[in-house]
This record gives structure tokens, sequence and C-alpha cells, in this order.
């Protein structure tokens, strides 16, 4: 009797190994033709979805999604055409649900949708040069009641200050705890929130008296960037091309837009300011800020800023710092241990 279950589990698992090698085989039988495929696609564009069929298998019928949403089906090996319009710049995900023979197997593959907007190359003016704290590793930079806030990383050396631009002078200083490394700031609804890097950890202040009110997971397995908010939602980057919308009251993170040019995605973007309806974003590395539609993540101009790099004595860190002064309509820019910022105004 031993024996004999010992031969019954020997021959289940040949045959569950057998089921599996059948399937993995059955996925080699069809792909998705990409030949004709683009490098980019437009909102304008159309895809021809059609189906390889090299071991010339009887077909059935073909079930089309795009990012898991049925999209149609078709008779035999049919094909079908799809449209990108509302589609949310980035990766298209592509999936056939092939039946043939009694069978069915999925086959994917995926294409790359691109802005349809050519970004703008926007001027400046500096209107004025201010000192700043060369030990300050600026994260985050935002106007709260006509007062600079600012907040700065690295372990052991983190954290968030109020301060007059125009002289330096420190008007409240909260350092953070030595382990984690502080990021992105903004202040929405009198609180104070505060990202941290790699501890997917995020603190919660009362601006008015700041003693820390909570203390928050992120509930996705990101970094914390730069942060900015539009007096409803909260805008986080991650450092690459998502910047996610945070619900303020919950921390909880409900959706996410694909920063993209016309050409490509931008990746690493950092600290955010939100300005007039739209998203300006630090490019980490770059010395730029991207305009950034906050509903579609097209990128629809770039300011230059890299001419700064002149005018500071640590020209080896990146520009990184954006705040928007309501009362003059001017926005303050500055990078992570610069001796200097810079009160400019953006010209078309």
């Amino acid at each position: 009797m031993k024996n004999y279950k010992a031969l019954s589990i020997i021959l289940l698992g040949l045959a569950l190994g057998s089921c599996g090698d059948t399937k993995k085989n059955a996925s080699s039988y069809f792909s998705f033709n990409n030949s004709d495929f683009k490098a980019h696609y437009q909102s304008n564009d159309k895809v021809n979805l059609e189906i390889n069929n090299t071991q010339n298998k009887t077909i059935d019928s073909i079930i089309y999604y795009v990012n898991d949403i049925k999209i149609g089906s078709v008779k035999g090996n049919g094909k079908t055409t799809t449209d990108l319009k509302n589609k949310k710049l980035g990766y298209q995900n592509l999936k056939a649900l092939v039946y043939f023979e009694g069978e069915n197997v999925a086959v994917t593959d995926r294409i790359e949708l691109v802005s349809d907007i050519s970004p703008k190359l926007l001027t400046y003016k500096i209107i004025n040069t201010y000192p700043h704290d060369v030990t300050s590793f600026t994260e985050g930079l935002e106007f709260y009641r006509d007062t600079l806030y600012e907040s700065a990383g690295q372990y052991n050396q983190s954290k968030f200050f109020k301060y007059d631009y125009k002289t330096g002078k420190v008007y409240k200083n909260q350092n953070i705890d030595g382990k984690y490394f502080g990021e992105g700031m903004t202040i929405i609804n009198n609180k104070i929130y505060l990202l941290t890097y790699k501890e997917k950890t995020g603190f919660i202040y009362n601006a008015d008296t700041w003693k820390l009110e909570k203390t928050f997971a992120f509930d996705k397995d990101i970094e914390g960037w730069g942060m900015t908010n539009d007096g409803t939602n909260i805008y986080h980057s991650d450092g690459t091309e998502k910047i996610w919308t945070m619900n303020p009251e919950t921390q909880k993170l409900t959706d996410y837009i694909n920063v993209y040019t016309n050409s490509s995605k931008i990746k690493s973007i950092n600290e955010l300011e939100w300005i007039d309806g739209k998203i300006y974003g630090n490019i980490w590395q770059k010395d730029a800020i991207a305009v950034i539609n906050p509903k579609t993540g097209a990128v629809e101009a770039v300011i230059d800023l890299s001419a700064l790099k002149a005018k500071i004595t640590n020209t080896k860190e990146v520009l990184n710092g954006i705040a928007y002064n309501p009362k003059t309509k001017t926005i303050f820019v500055t990078g992570k241990n610069w001796d200097k910022m810079f009160e400019i105004k953006v010209l078309e």
C-alpha cells in the first residue's frame, strides 16, 4: 500500500509537471506581431494588434486587452485596432488571450505612450539674490503665511526650519531623528507633512506648535522625494517618472501620473511646487525645472537654470528647491548646500 501511495504521488507530480510544460510550450506558439510597432505612440495614434502563429495552430478566437481592460474579441486569428485616447502616459500593457485546439494561453507585449506636447523653453530674470545656509541639503522649500520653510536631508542632519529669506535668520528649527533621511515637505490644512527618503515613513506636525501629531507608513513600496499641494491634495514624487496623489487625511496614495515629454519619460522628478495650476518639478542632476500638467503628466515647458551654477561656490551640488511666493508672484530657487538663493521671474 505504501508503495502504491508513493507511486501515485510520483505520477501526480509528473502529470502536474507535464501540464505546466504544456502551458509553457503553448505560450511559445504565439506572440504579438510587433514588427510595425512604433518606438513611441501619441494619444491620436491607433495601434494595430495581430498575433503571430508560428506553429500554424488552429485558432478559435482571441480576446485582446490593454492594461487588463478588454478592448475586443475576434474569430480565428483576426486583427483588431485600438486607439490611445484618454490613456495614462507611459507603458501600455497589451495582452491577447488565444483560444486554440481546446486550450488557451495569454501572450503579452507593451508599447510606450508619450506626450503630444513639445515643451516650450522658458527664460527667466533674477530679481534678487539672498544668502542660503550652506549646511542645508535642501529637499523641500515652501512659503506658508508669508514665511519661507525649508526641509533638509542627510542622516543625522535632517531638519526643517522657517526663516527670513532676506537675511537667513532662522525663526524656528526642528531636528529629525538621526535614523531618518528627511526629504520633501509641504504644508496644508495647518499641518506640516514631511517625507523620508528610504525609510517609507512620513511625519505630520502641527503648523502652529510644531508638535508631532502622527507618524505614518507609506502605503506603496516607494521612496520619498518631493512634495507639494494644491490646497486639497498632496503630490509626492518618488525619484522615478511618477508623481503620486496623496489624500492628506488618510495619507493614502490614490493615483499617479507619469511625467513625459513628446519623446521620453522624465525620470528622477525631485522637489515639487504648485504654481498657477501646474506642478513645477526639479529634475535630479539636470539643474532644470519641468512645468508639468498635473492631470496628464505632460511636460509643457522647461526652465533651464544651469547658468545659476556660475553664481554659487559649491558647483558640485545640484539645483533643488522651488518656492512660489504668492505675495510677490516670484519663484525662489536654490540647491543642496548652495550658498545663495535666487528670486526669479519666469518669462515666456
